[in-house]
């Protein structure tokens, strides 16, 4: 087994970096040293920088989470996924030549492989946070510019809502999905839409002051079209059910202990099926409360910080199987004076079933067994995670990782053994 999963891990690293060495062939020589400079493909001798100066942005990113469950869940083995992420932004204001003239950007997102939750661990909250939609698609394509003032602006376009809602950048120093990077109970109870899968919206953003921040959006529900492999790349229209209103408050705390907080509520005007019940809701809505809070920070070296995150989040009762998300953890930046870029990670999460969801499973039980074991779990899947992330090079990130897994079967009505997974994420930037 140790063998086996070394190899695959050796293999998930050698594929990756491959995959990011392709446009080496048709760039021309870097003279930077490929352990310093910022992207694996660097400055394309000088090209990069030109285009970028000229107004066209060229971004690329690979990631791959290799997970293995060594005890519990379903059975024991390895899974490997990845992502690959091409991205282009216009400056339309270098480009036209007219201030404030706004920003168009294109983004294609690949991802194959395997998921280590339903082939492994079977659990609810995903082991690995870039599997789900396991093809090529159009992400986003996006128009972005100023109204009136540089303190309001506004995004319409064919995009990802939990790009800019719900989300904090410290949970991407995690694997799993249960903290990377939104609550789950957004997907899980309304027409929440997360990266990569793509709807036609608007956003309205509005700086108040450099401590708070108000922004809103509108964006379609299609919970069938987006989601099928033949749409994706015609941004379809057809097959909506409605429309998710998003509202978010951001606080910013700019203090030596520097700190950001949001606050949200959303509505979804489609209707759904009640749970255990033949009815039907005429919307959805949930709520949400984030916190990125540094509590100690060196004095002498403001880079080596500890900050503390938490998560808490409410869906809709009547058809939510997630009732309730919770999450609480730390990530130590610059554990150590020699590895500046480098961070440790920890975090709990807890799901919570609907009561609703359970009634359902103890109804379905074949036998007076059956129905005491699913009675006798859980009412929640909690997890913890542990992870380290060696910035290698300025373009590469090593992520090794453990996930643990408590009561990993309660979303199904299944007796299963707790879970631990050990992983590896790799991370690079064209």
């Amino acid at each position: 087994m140790f063998f086996s999963f070394r190899a695959l891990l050796t293999s998930s690293l050698c594929s990756g970096l491959s995959l990011c060495i392709l446009p080496l062939s048709s760039a021309q020589a870097d003279t930077s040293d490929l352990m310093s400079r910022s992207t694996l493909t660097g400055d394309w001798g000088g090209e990069r920088q030109k285009l970028a100066d000229a107004g066209v942005k060229l971004t690329g990113d690979y990631s791959s989470e290799t997970i293995s469950n060594l005890h519990g869940g379903i059975k024991r083995g390895t899974r490997y996924a990845q992502q690959i992420r091409i991205g282009v932004q216009f400056d339309l204001s270098k480009l036209l030549d007219t201030p404030d003239a706004g920003v168009v950007q294109i983004i294609v997102n690949d991802r194959r492989g395997h998921s280590a939750t339903e082939d492994l661990l079977g659990n609810r909250l995903s082991a690995q946070e870039n599997y789900g939609g396991q093809y090529t698609r159009l992400t986003e394509f996006s128009y972005q510019r100023n109204l009136f003032s540089p303190d309001l602006s506004t995004k319409v376009g064919f995009m990802v809502m939990g790009t800019d809602f719900g989300g904090m950048p410290i949970l991407a120093n995690f694997v799993s999905a249960g903290f990377c990077a939104h609550p789950l109970t957004m997907g899980s109870g309304s027409g929440w839409g997360n990266y990569p899968t793509a709807h036609w919206g608007g956003e309205l953003r509005y700086n108040v002051n450099p401590s708070l921040t108000l922004q809103t959006a509108v964006f379609q529900v299609n919970p069938e079209y987006n989601m099928r492999s033949s749409k994706a790349f015609s941004m379809p229209s057809n097959g909506t059910t409605g429309a998710i209103l998003p509202l978010e408050a951001i606080f910013n705390n700019d203090d030596f202990l520097d700190g950001q907080y949001k606050v949200g509520w959303y509505y979804d005007t489609s209707d759904a099926a009640k749970i255990g019940s033949t009815e039907k809701s005429s919307n959805r809505t949930g709520a949400y409360v984030l916190m990125d809070q540094a509590i100690w920070k060196d004095e002498q070296d403001p880079e080596s910080v500890l900050r503390l995150f938490g998560q808490a989040a409410t869906s809709n009762a009547a058809t939510s199987p997630m009732r309730r998300w919770y999450s609480i953890g730390l990530v130590k930046q610059k554990p150590f004076a020699s590895r500046p870029k480098d961070s440790i990670s920890f975090g709990y999460g807890r799901a919570v079933l609907n009561s609703r969801t359970r009634d359902v499973q103890e109804a379905a039980a074949g036998s007076p067994g059956e129905y005491d074991m699913i009675a006798g779990l859980d009412n929640a899947e909690q997890m913890l995670e542990l992870n380290y992330g060696a910035q290698v090079t300025p373009w590469l990130l090593l992520r090794p990782d453990l996930q643990y897994y408590i009561e990993p079967g309660a979303f199904f009505g299944k007796k299963r053994g707790n879970a631990l997974a050990l992983g590896l994420q790799v991370k690079a930037t064209f």
